[in-house]
């Protein structure tokens, strides 16, 4: 199949905005993609190595429980924040160009994550952080979207897939294995280390590899439409961050964010629209929302994300505090989620281009599934062995998981133009994002509530029981595709 490549010679820097670029090789597009994925493995896995650190974070630093919720949230809230922004960046200035910047930039926070000598200094750090995997992630979507076309654009979104499954269900099995090897006084900082000389080669590789953006331009900045990203940023910050500090900010005043945050992006919505008539360039073109599968993929990947990441979080406090096993041995428990996900997200990319929608609803089945065989497990078996029990249905989710995330990105960007490619995938990405702030919030809040009164292994069920809630409304979303669809087709003309 030919590449749909917006330039880059393979193996060569070549310029930004150099129309001219010769396309890249059948070789290049994979090896370029490699590079992306490694980059992307990176960031996402800091959503999830860093929660069987903190334990050694706490003594080594003397850091109060405020902080060690800010090292994980300050992550997740600059990650989340700069999704959009960065994509529309991407579109105008070069993909590669941001891509490296982030890199480089993630790199460098890493490096000052490790060496932290105080929670304040990592906390800060962290956000940096935050920040660089948020300039880094949307360019990987929307390199995907220029080198890739048809089925093989579905493969290598089933890659990402894998990885974004994987880096999220083995992080706390890395973190594990590294505070083992290096020790539980030290052993936290080379969580933060191990990106270091990662993050320099695919720097260096990313240099040689990743194609230019030949429509990118020297633009000012007033036509990266500065107010619409300050109203954006703004709103979705004082969306997420009560739910963000939801066991820390104990007073129901929290929630008047959230009023702040409806008129914030309601603004926001109407200063677009002002945008486009006036022929300006938006930081969010919403004449995407006008196609069904884009803003449906946009609403059923909020709502799984609220029930799949909380999964890990309730998880590994159950194995480790509830249970006493170790952060290696919790890690183990969780693992065989990331390698059904991984499996099934590469076999999902392949036929998701076959069977559309619908593979999306039988994934979504199979988590569900998986998550009430979990719940029941932990129910009926005692003591440590409901770790062991949980392994099976744990499986079985994992592989539903890899059939849902890479086939669902792939349907919603399948007809987004490749210029507002960065845009799009940041938008997507965003809704990623804030389902996990307010699926961790809400699973967090049953579970805590739970446990006062009923001990570990309930809280643990109940909080389950809110995840499948999640992944049950992503699921009506998707059926209700397919129902929309059998619809339009009964009503074409023959």
């Amino acid at each position: 199949m030919a590449p749909h490549s917006e330039g880059g010679r393979d193996g060569g820097p070549g310029r930004p905005g150099t129309a001219a670029a010769e396309p890249l090789s059948d070789r290049g597009r994979w090896r370029a993609l490699a590079v992306c994925l490694v980059a992307g493995f990176m960031t996402l896995l800091d959503v999830s190595i860093v929660n069987v650190a903190l334990p050694s974070v706490r003594v080594a630093l003397d850091a109060p429980e405020a902080d060690l919720q800010w090292v994980l949230s300050g992550y997740a809230l600059a990650f989340g924040l700069f999704l959009i922004p960065a994509g529309r960046i991407g579109d105008a200035r070069g993909r590669r160009v941001v891509f490296m910047t982030g890199l480089a930039l993630f790199v460098l926070a890493s490096a000052a994550c490790g060496a932290a000598q105080s929670s304040l200094w990592l906390v800060a750090a962290r956000a940096l952080q935050g920040l660089a995997a948020g300039l880094i992630s949307p360019q990987i979507s929307a390199l995907i979207q220029q080198m890739f076309t048809g089925a093989e654009r579905g493969r290598a979104f089933g890659m990402l897939g894998s990885v974004i499954g994987m880096s999220t269900a083995v992080g706390p099995l890395l973190g594990g294995l590294l505070i083992h090897a290096a020790g539980p006084q030290e052993g936290w900082r080379w969580v933060f280390y191990v990106n270091v000389p990662l993050g320099i080669v695919c720097l260096v590789l990313a240099r040689r590899l990743l194609p230019d953006t030949p429509s990118a331009r020297r633009i000012p900045l007033r036509s990266l439409d500065p107010v619409g990203v300050l109203l954006l940023g703004t709103g979705v910050l004082a969306l997420l961050l009560p739910f963000v500090q939801a066991q820390q900010w104990h007073g129901p005043e929290k929630w008047l964010l959230l009023v702040l945050s409806a008129a914030l992006l309601t603004a926001f919505v109407a200063w677009e629209r002002r945008q486009s008539a006036r022929g300006a360039s938006p930081v969010v073109d919403l004449a995407l929302f006008h196609e069904r599968g884009y803003w449906l993929g946009c609403a059923l990947i909020l709502l799984y994300f609220g029930g799949f990441t909380s999964i890990f979080f309730i998880s590994a406090l159950y194995l480790q505090a509830g249970l006493h096993l170790s952060a290696l041995l919790a890690g183990l428990a969780i693992t065989p989620f990331a390698v059904g996900s991984g499996v099934a997200a590469t076999i999902g990319g392949r036929l998701v281009t076959r069977f559309g929608r619908r593979l999306v609803a039988v994934g979504l089945v199979m988590v569900a599934t998986g998550l009430g065989a979990t719940a029941l497990a932990v129910h009926l078996a005692p003591g440590r062995s409901a770790a062991w029990a949980m392994t099976g249905p744990l499986l079985l989710a994992g592989l539903g998981s890899g059939l849902v995330i890479a086939p669902n990105q792939t349907l919603a960007l399948s007809r987004v133009p490749v210029r507002s490619a960065g845009s799009a995938g940041g938008t997507l990405q965003t809704g990623q994002r804030v389902g996990s702030a307010v699926g961790i919030a809400a699973v967090g809040a049953v579970f805590f509530a739970r446990l006062a009164d009923d001990g570990w292994a309930t809280a643990y069920d109940h909080g389950l029981l809110v995840s499948l809630a999640f992944v049950l409304g992503s699921l009506l979303l998707a059926l209700g595709d397919l129902r929309a669809g059998a619809r339009e087709s009964r009503t074409q003309p023959t």
